[in-house]
Parts: C-alpha cells; structure tokens; sequence
C-alpha cells in the first residue's frame, strides 16, 4: 500500500500535468520562455518524440449509467529525460496532451520532468505553473458566465383555490 507522502505526490504531479495539459499552447510557450534560454535549462533528451494519435472517449449515460463510446479525439504525447546533473540523477517526465501541439507536448514533458527535480521545483511552479493555473481558472470562470446568460429559470404559479 502506498505511503500518505507518496499519495500526496503523485495528487500533485497530477494537478500540474493537468494544469500542462489543458494550457493554451501560446500561454505554454510564453511561460516556458520566462524560464530563461535554452543553456539556463538542463539538457534532455527524447525518450519518446511528440507522437500524435487517436484515443477512444468514453463516457456514462446519465454520469452513472452504462459506458458508451462518444468517439474518438486526437491526442499527442511525448516523453523526455533531463540529462544527470551534479548530484541528481536522470529524471523522466511525461505529456498527453489534446490535439496535435508537438511543441506543446515537448514543453510539457519537460516541465514535468523539471517539476520533479527540487532544485527547480519552486521556480518552475512560481513561474509556470501558478500563472497557467490562474489563467485556466479566469477561462473556467468566463466560460461559466457565458453560459449562465443562457439560463432559464422555471416556476410554477399556485392557483388561488384551497
């Protein structure tokens, strides 16, 4: 059985792979470039290049009920591995991203990879992640409102007879 520490780290991976993954791709890039250039930041290389594919959208009747194929979305992904630096060894990171963004997917993978190693987890987060978060959530909240506008409210009027 895993560990509460290693529960709470992989929650964590997950929120920023999330977080990587639903970024629009021009907000990802500007925000990897606030990182600094391309010598400030560990080598790596490929594990898996950016690979664009089909997957299968599933989804419940109801939220609850029974599976069904929706259909089938593009996806890409990519896998790198930060070269060995003084005294940290090979860190792997990963992307799924949708869509075909092969950029997106390499800068992601590259975060995530990043986002593991201690040295760089507060810049990255501080300087990539917080602000993609933010952004996501003002987009959430936007999306949110303009669909409100379309509400329509239902009431019901009792007769006056007893």
């Amino acid at each position: 059985m895993q560990s509460e520490t290693a529960n709470q780290a992989n929650a964590a991976r997950a929120a920023w792979l999330r977080i990587l993954a639903l970024a629009q791709s021009d907000a990802l890039d500007a925000a990897y470039s606030r990182l600094g250039d391309a010598a400030a930041l560990p080598g790596y290389r490929l594990l898996r290049k950016p690979e664009s594919g089909m997957a299968m959208v599933r989804a419940r009747a109801g939220g609850t009920g029974a599976q069904f194929n929706l259909g089938e979305m593009s996806v890409t992904r990519c896998a790198v591995v930060l070269d060995e630096t003084e005294g940290q060894a090979a860190t792997a990171g990963v992307a799924y991203i949708q869509g075909r963004g092969t950029r997106h997917a390499e800068q992601a993978a590259v975060l995530d990879a990043l986002l593991q190693r201690p040295a760089w987890h507060q810049r990255v987060h501080d300087v990539v992640i917080a602000p993609l978060a933010q952004a996501l959530t003002e987009r959430a909240a936007h999306q949110a409102a303009t669909a409100a506008q379309t509400r329509v409210e239902f009431f019901t009027m009792a007769r006056g007879e007893d």
